[in-house]
């Protein structure tokens, strides 16, 4: 690495969550709609006023084309499309979809499946290391699309039984769609799941770290 240091965050809808390569502590900030671009840069720079580095890792929650946001997130504030990240941090910036990041860290090898159980549902393709960000998500399903029943809004409006029926359910027709070697399922309503559906492995938020850690590595 040449003591080049990477700090990631990962921009929930609930929680900005931040960590600099080195340090085992990741840092928390409220987020929500308040949250512009802007605000973001600024919420970073005062949370981790002690903490130096030399580029900086995104997981942006919503699709991210050419390394840029497409869209703002729907439950954040605005700003975010067409900022200048890299001015506003004065160094080099590299964006993914946060479900992609979590992904990059969560893979082993050969053909996975990230679906990311939290506010809505992310989801990521790494097919023998090339990764393919997905919006599985917005894809129809019953009498709407797959994450109105299998985010965190499906989770409360159904009750826990019947939405992990639904995890279970929709995890088994994108494998027997897909036929991935394994499917992890990451995000934070994965730890509600005692069993998981068959090919899945339990993922961790952490990997979101991770993988904005190995974004930079083709340039170690």
């Amino acid at each position: 690495m040449g003591g080049v240091r990477t700090l990631v965050i990962d921009v929930g809808g609930s929680n900005l969550k931040i960590l600099r390569e080195g340090e085992e502590k990741r840092r928390k900030v409220k987020s929500g709609p308040h949250l512009s671009a802007e605000v973001m840069v600024q919420s970073v720079h005062d949370v981790c006023s002690d903490w130096d580095w030399e580029r900086v890792s995104i997981g942006y929650p919503s699709p991210v084309v050419g390394g840029r946001p497409l869209l703002n997130p729907s439950n954040l504030g605005g700003g975010w499309v067409g900022f200048d990240y890299q001015a506003a941090f004065g160094c080099p910036v590299r964006i993914l979809n946060d479900a992609a990041m979590q992904a990059l860290g969560s893979y082993h090898g050969g053909r996975m499946l990230f679906l990311g159980l939290g506010t809505g549902l992310g989801s990521a393709m790494i097919e023998h290391g090339h990764l393919e960000p997905l919006e599985l998500g917005h894809m129809p399903f019953r009498e709407d699309c797959f994450e109105h029943y299998t985010g965190k809004a499906g989770l409360k409006r159904q009750g826990f039984e019947a939405w992990r029926d639904t995890v279970f359910e929709v995890v088994g027709q994108f494998v027997d769609a897909i036929d991935p070697d394994y499917v992890v399922l990451g995000g934070g309503n994965v730890k509600k799941l005692d069993e998981l559906p068959d090919r899945c492995e339990r993922g961790s938020n952490f990997n979101a770290f991770v993988g904005g850690f190995r974004m930079w590595e083709q340039d170690a």
